[in-house]
């Protein structure tokens, strides 16, 4: 239900077609919520079935296909400010394809573990100079949106604190069972 009102939240800015969107919600709030089109464009749908938006297609200059742009109607609007004074659904849950493979990482090779250590601790370096270069952006916004910006850099910050520390502590785990390996082959 969160990408239905996160799509009428992002209308209340800007009327936008699916793809901007899906950009908008990796780009900005990737932190707390992904998504892909197949969520997207069923929604979209389900909320120009239900009245909450319009769409009115736009001609691509003769590039491809005409695009859909979405609106959000007083409707829409209505529901939206409903969805925000209800209490949350549940508590927010980490879902990491990573950190699912972490929990795993003893039954394989340390060195391997390393390495995919290394790759994520670039990944969230990298978002975290796009989240702090964003961010003077942020604050011209309302409080709401500099704090869930604010949120995001610092969750960043911990994953990378954590990812380091995960590090180190495979690279001295690795090191104080060489002695074992090295007897046992001998």
């Amino acid at each position: 239900m969160a990408i239905r009102y996160s799509i009428l939240g992002l209308l209340h800015y800007k009327d936008m077609h699916g793809y901007q969107i899906k950009k908008h919600i990796e780009g900005n709030f990737g932190h707390m919520w992904t998504v892909n089109y197949g969520q997207i464009y069923p929604n979209l749908k389900s909320l120009l079935d239900d009245g909450l938006v319009t769409m009115k297609e736009e001609s691509n200059g003769g590039k491809g296909p005409s695009r859909k742009r979405y609106s959000i109607t007083d409707k829409g609007r209505q529901a939206f400010t409903d969805w925000l004074a209800e209490s949350p659904e549940r508590p927010m849950l980490l879902r990491d394809p990573f950190l699912m493979r972490f929990v795993f990482f003893g039954f394989g090779d340390p060195d391997r573990a390393v390495a995919l250590l290394d790759e994520q601790i670039e990944h969230w370096e990298k978002q975290l100079q796009q989240r702090e270069k964003n961010m003077a952006r942020w604050r011209s916004h309302d409080v709401y949106v500099r704090m869930m910006a604010e949120l995001g850099i610092s969750q960043n910050r911990m994953f990378l604190e954590w990812l380091h520390q995960a590090r180190q502590e495979i690279l001295a785990d690795a090191q104080s069972h060489e002695p074992e390996a090295v007897s046992a082959k001998s």
